[in-house]
């Protein structure tokens, strides 16, 4: 009969979507033919592991000829995917030949992906993982790959472990040596953010003309309302887009946690980078699957809906998106939220963004233009129905573009800069913060009326709007919202008149 030699226990994490579950790698040695098997409901990546597993071994001197090695992952009815658990694994069948003392894993969770070699790679969802073992009170310390160490850093109530080899984390547990901590990691002014970067030369003042189209981005930006951007090609839609990430600020601390982390568990992450302080930016072409905007896939993964949360999401040539792919976006839109179910299981990510997009007035794009546009009515508004009014419902803002004239092409004087703009966008946000915990665009149904108060002039015109332009109820609080940020870049704490004015003339044509 095979004869037992010795087993144990190694606490590890899986990531489903942004939620992290506890798993258990379970070792258990016994002699007989050289195997090692994994069971508990591992997908392809965490199976390969056994290879590397053996690879590495070898390499540093670890070989364990005639044992046969069971690895159960508990629950066994959790789908473990990726190659985080390679790390957790090793140490466990180390623990139980008997080369590493199980005290020395009391109280630590362990992730990483073994290289050939014995090194240690970096891994998706390395923060997720991080604030998980914060919040379980069972963790003590945290093991990860070195590279993942800066990210993990933002968790904080764990200690962290890291290192670039095996060969130094079997050392530190044996008492050697010291593990890597993220202090390490910090720059001489204790950031572990990427600061602002550059906003890739797209500043407010270079976009010549167009002030109509710069006064609703700076709206947009103050409230993180919806805006499309209609007009002739080169009139500046896609060059007044890429400004908008100029205009928002930095993402604060709890912000840049939820953005990280989605970023992390998506592998958008460069090894050894921080906390994301800036607001993203996302411009998916339009040829971008349904799976790909929202997200999706048997184990489901962020879409450019959830990499944009707190940031922006362009879409340019609107009417070119598929049409199902584009009627997605309206849950997103609505709740901030995308739910993604699949038979192995579901996800649930964060998509609050601001959305903004351009199209054409027709499908050669110079509608209007005497002598250029030679498109049928018919074609025109077959183009045009290519984007939904449910859809069209969602955007707080339409703006016309038009082509730029010549004086504004030759003016030499510069407007406002962006960061002109951005110290007003950021006062308006304050109080926005202030008054109701959220950006004007986010405030809910049951709070809008106390949020949004009225002077008796702007509820007439309100009332004119419903009536005569047929605003929906939807469009009825989004025109609100508009109002309230208008009334907030102007420092007034009552919604008057010509606040509602404005709001109305950026709905008027939806």
């Amino acid at each position: 009969m095979p004869k037992w030699v010795g087993s144990a226990s190694v606490m590890s994490a899986a990531v489903m979507g942004l939620d992290v579950r506890p798993v258990s790698v379970e070792v258990s040695l016994i002699k007989g033919t050289p195997i090692i098997q994994i069971v508990g409901l591992a997908q392809s990546a965490v199976r390969e592991g056994r290879e590397r597993i053996r690879a590495a071994a070898a390499q540093l001197g670890l070989h364990v000829p005639g044992l046969r090695i069971t690895v159960n992952l508990a629950p066994a009815d959790l789908p473990k995917t990726g190659a985080a658990l390679d790390l957790p694994i090793m140490l466990g069948i180390l623990c139980a030949k008997g080369d590493l003392p199980q005290d020395a894993l009391e109280g630590t969770l362990a992730v990483g992906e073994l290289g050939l070699d014995g090194s240690l790679r970096s891994i998706r969802g390395a923060l997720p993982i991080a604030l998980f073992a914060a919040a379980n009170p069972g963790v003590e310390r945290l093991l990860l790959p070195a590279a993942n160490l800066r990210e993990a850093s933002a968790a904080e109530g764990i200690a962290l472990g890291g290192s670039e080899s095996l060969t130094h984390i079997l050392a530190a547990l044996n008492g050697e040596v010291r593990l890597r901590g993220p202090a390490a990691l910090l720059s001489p002014a204790g950031q572990t953010g990427n600061g602002r970067p550059a906003d890739g030369g797209f500043d407010l003042s270079a976009v010549k003309g167009q002030a109509a189209a710069k006064r609703a981005l700076e709206i947009a930006a103050a409230g993180g309302h919806n805006l499309l951007l209609s007009g002739c090609p080169g009139a500046g839609k896609t060059s007044l887009a890429r400004c908008l990430p100029g205009l928002l600020p930095e993402l604060d601390v709890r912000e840049a946690v939820d953005v990280t982390a989605i970023h992390s568990v998506a592998g958008l992450l460069a090894d050894g980078s921080g906390l994301k302080r800036t607001r993203p930016f996302r411009a998916p072409h339009h040829s971008i699957s349904e799976a790909g905007l929202i997200g999706g896939g048997s184990r489901p993964r962020p879409g450019e809906a959830s990499l944009a949360h707190h940031g922006v999401l362009f879409l340019d040539e609107l009417p070119e998106f598929g049409r199902r792919t584009l009627e997605a976006l309206r849950q997103p839109v609505e709740e901030g939220q995308v739910r993604i179910v699949r038979a192995a299981g579901s996800a649930s990510f964060p998509a609050e963004f601001t959305l903004v997009a351009a199209m054409n007035p027709c499908p050669c794009g110079f509608l209007g233009t005497p002598g250029r546009c030679r498109c049928p009515e018919e074609t025109v508004r077959r183009y045009r129905r290519r984007v939904s009014g449910p859809l069209l419902d969602r955007i707080d803002m339409l703006v016309d573009v038009p082509a730029v004239r010549w004086e504004h092409l030759a003016d030499t004087a510069t407007g406002e800069t962006s960061a002109v703009v951005r110290a007003r966008v950021s006062g308006a946000r304050a109080l926005a913060a202030r008054r109701h915990g959220t950006t004007n665009a986010r405030i809910p149904p049951v709070r809008i009326e106390g949020a949004c108060q009225v002077d008796r002039g702007g509820r007439s015109l309100l009332r004119k709007a419903v009536t005569h332009l047929g605003l929906t109820a939807r469009g009825y609080h989004r025109a609100l919202r508009v109002s309230r940020t208008i009334a907030d870049l102007a420092g007034r704490v009552r919604i008057s008149e010509d606040h509602v004015a404005e709001a109305i003339r950026f709905r008027g044509s939806l």
